[in-house]
């Protein structure tokens, strides 16, 4: 496979490696080719020990598994599962802060604090809880054992996160379809029991299944974690931040904090400002933060962090030589990362229990001792820089700058300034009159396979040259930061005459000296929350469902299966949603033609594979056009 050529700052960083004969993920990908078809579509089977089993769905090979399973029921079986390991990522991170947020309450981890209170009111008001007379803490321990009860209940009755975030006009579709849901825990479960040997084998209600694990994704997972993230440590506002890894700075003590648990994350930021003398006496300038990968921007949006690297960039941030401590938590931590570590003086440090990694330093994080473990480890990076000073470093001199911290609320504080009474009416008027032709959500990783083509930032400029707003999460939204398209400079330069007056005259009233940027960061991957919120205030406000709102989502690099189990919750919620490269399904002639035609007539959902950037984005406007037609705008 020839080499692939990335942007500059990506490209620089693995030609370094290569000088150095340190081996990333480039090299391992070019090892792997050709990579299994058979993996690719889908039809292959592992769900027992007949087997593993290989459908050719060209008629070719074999047409069924030893059990007699078909290629539509593997696939979907093996989608499902897919599912099941995002949600379960999403629903285990809400977990984790739920649980740290019952343990502050009890007093048994003090080095916590409810930050939002009036977060915490509009969530308990959501929830049907009494404020009236109730001490914070009392309303607080309601809304915790609320959570609980979404993992635990055996009642049969709806989420109450489902009730609280899920749009009125979809919560009445999916009780119409018998896809809502009650217990995630219990869903995962019996997700992983009908897809094992011997049990469901039909693929319609294989996908069905998909559908309740995407409810499961969006409101046990991402809403709830996005609300307990900002009762604890703040609802994010607007501030102006750097992106790329050119914010590391040599003559500091550089501490990336990579993962997606602000939990840890916001500790670690505590003790290094409580550090920073100790830091000096080191003979270091400081102490820097930087972001990597969700938690950044976590950190991002709360603190102004900045932005340093994306998942693909997380062993190249390493090359610099210049990281001395890179602390992680869960989910999208490559076990490489100890190994090039190794290479350099970097403390690489784990810190959940379930995500060890061979060579690196373990300390475990509990929010108990938390003030103790962060302590603990920014010392470490401490002594590392010690080390490290006279070595030479390699930090690549590009960085952007940017606006984030766009939460719903940022957005609506905004939107107040130009009409007070009614802040969504300017965009209800904007999308009307063309000025916002439609509305985009990104979310994902970057891929391996599809950043040579600059996918995620090319979609997004034909996208606003059309006058469509952008708003990104996770890694997309670090991809556009470093590109640049989260500076107001951008606005001029990228949108298109109608969106560009908009972006003037909303920064104009907030009180700013330049027009808002042309893409808006929203958050972390549990985030997407933040979009369907939007979403839902927008469709609310016109008194229609949100698939007939002119918008859509992208996961434009598909990785990782919190993006498919992401994306299946947009499906259900009847979004036109694009994902490149083609999730595997196309094994299965009954599931391509589900989600990618019948699906309409079910949630109004569609999904819509296509692996050109500009015809991507074309794809989107034209099912825009579409939307807008049925609207009469």
């Amino acid at each position: 496979m020839p080499m692939k050529i990335f942007d500059k700052v990506t490209q620089s960083l693995i030609d370094r490696a290569k000088e150095l004969g340190i081996e990333t993920g480039i090299d391992r990908l070019e090892d792997q080719q050709p990579q299994c078809g058979f993996g690719q579509l889908g039809s292959c089977c592992r769900m027992c020990y007949m087997g593993p089993c290989r459908i050719d769905p060209f008629g070719n090979g074999a047409a069924k598994g030893v059990c007699g399973a078909t290629a539509d029921t593997i696939v979907c079986r093996n989608l499902l599962r897919e599912e099941v390991g995002g949600a379960a990522s999403h629903v285990g991170h809400a977990r984790h802060v739920v649980i740290a947020f019952q343990k502050m309450l009890e007093g048994k981890a003090p080095g916590y604090k409810i930050t939002d209170r009036a977060k915490l009111l509009e969530v308990a008001s959501g929830l049907g809880i009494k404020t009236n007379g109730k001490s914070d803490t009392d309303v607080a321990r309601e809304v915790a054992s609320k959570a609980m009860d979404d993992l635990s209940r055996q009642d049969g009755e709806p989420m109450n996160w489902l009730k609280l975030r899920a749009p009125k006009r979809e919560f009445e579709m999916w009780k119409n379809q018998g896809i809502l849901i009650s217990n995630a825990h219990n869903e995962i479960e019996e997700a992983m029991h009908r897809t094992s040997m011997g049990n469901d084998a039909d693929p319609i209600n294989l996908l069905l299944a998909c559908l309740k694990m995407g409810l499961v994704d969006g409101y046990a997972g991402l809403h709830m974690a996005t609300d307990f993230h900002d009762i604890l440590f703040g609802t994010p506002q607007i501030s102006k931040i750097e992106a790329n890894i050119g914010v590391l700075e040599k003559d500091k003590v550089n501490i990336a904090i990579h993962g997606h648990n602000p939990v840890l994350s916001e500790k670690i930021l505590e003790w290094t400002k409580k550090l920073e003398e100790e830091a000096k006496k080191r003979g270091s300038l400081g102490i820097n933060v930087v972001g990597v990968c969700c938690t950044g921007n976590e950190l991002t949006m709360r603190h102004g962090v900045p932005m340093a690297a994306h998942n693909l960039q997380t062993e190249l941030v390493l090359i610099t030589g210049a990281v001395d401590a890179m602390v992680v938590d869960m989910q999208c931590i490559w076990p490489s990362l100890a190994m090039i570590a190794e290479c350099f003086h970097t403390k690489f440090i784990t810190t959940e229990s379930f995500v060890k990694i061979p060579g690196a330093i373990h300390v475990n994080f509990e929010p108990e001792h938390a003030d103790e473990e962060a302590k603990k480890i920014v010392m470490m990076a401490i002594d590392a820089f010690e080390e490290r000073k006279g070595e030479e470093v390699n930090i690549p001199k590009e960085k952007s700058v940017g606006f984030a911290g766009l939460s719903v609320e940022a957005i609506i504080d905004l939107l107040k300034k130009v009409d007070s009474s009614d802040p969504l009416k300017p965009v209800i008027d904007n999308i009307t009159n063309g000025n916002i032709y439609g509305v985009v959500g990104f979310a994902g990783c970057p891929s391996i396979k599809l950043r040579d083509t600059s996918m995620t930032e090319k979609m997004t400029k034909e996208l606003l040259k059309n006058n469509v707003l952008v708003v990104a999460t996770g890694c997309t939204g670090h991809i556009l930061a470093q590109a640049g398209l989260m500076d107001s400079s951008a606005t001029d330069k990228y949108c298109g005459e109608g969106r560009r007056a908009v972006l003037h005259a909303v920064g104009k009233a907030a009180g700013f000296d330049v027009p808002l940027p042309p893409v808006w960061n929203m958050g972390s991957c549990v985030d997407n929350s933040r979009i369907a919120t939007l979403l839902g205030a927008l469709a609310d406000r016109l008194g229609v469902k949100v698939s007939q709102l002119p918008a859509a989502g992208s996961a434009p690099e598909l990785v990782q299966e919190k993006a498919v189990s992401i994306g299946t919750w947009f499906l259900a919620l009847g979004l036109f949603v694009h994902i490149a490269p083609s999730p595997r399904i196309l094994g299965s002639s009954v599931a391509t033609d589900v989600l990618t035609k019948e699906l309409e007539n079910i949630t109004g959902g569609k999904a819509y594979v296509e692996l050109d950037p500009a015809k991507a984005a074309a794809g989107i406007i034209s099912h825009i056009a579409l939307k807008r037609k049925a609207l009469g705008i």
